[in-house]
């Protein structure tokens, strides 16, 4: 999963380098989410249109290669997402937030558990 810090330093890099990080981060992962394709998605329409490329001159093919790699509903949601990026930034950035919020408590929790059931197995000795 992207986390909070890699959106932060993509915020404060070139868009070109943002293009490879993402893709370099996507690369590692086996069946990535189709909100993180979205993000890879609108970064590539977002250089096509800093460099006055017609939009899709890219991005289409992008979406092209997917076909086939990944789920029809991953695909329709990286393009959701990507429409979502490009036209309610600020909005979609609150959805992750609250969606890694959500995930590290989760976590929390989760470690709780497994720290609870350790205990009890070391009384249990």
């Amino acid at each position: 999963m992207i986390s909070e810090k890699d959106l932060e330093e993509l915020q404060n890099t070139p868009i070109d380098e943002r293009v490879k990080r993402v893709e370099k981060l996507l690369e590692e992962k086996e069946d990535p989410r189709g909100f993180e394709l979205g993000l890879l998605l609108a970064l590539k329409m977002a250089q096509e249109i800093r460099e006055k490329k017609p939009l899709g001159s890219e991005s289409g093919d992008l979406v092209a290669s997917w076909n086939g790699k990944y789920p029809d509903s991953v695909i329709e949601e990286a393009i959701a997402s990507a429409k979502e990026f490009m036209t309610h930034p600020g909005k979609l950035a609150e959805k992750i937030k609250a969606g890694m919020m959500k995930q590290n408590k989760a976590d929390e929790e989760n470690k709780d558990d497994t720290q609870a059931k350790n205990d009890e197995a070391s009384d249990a000795e």
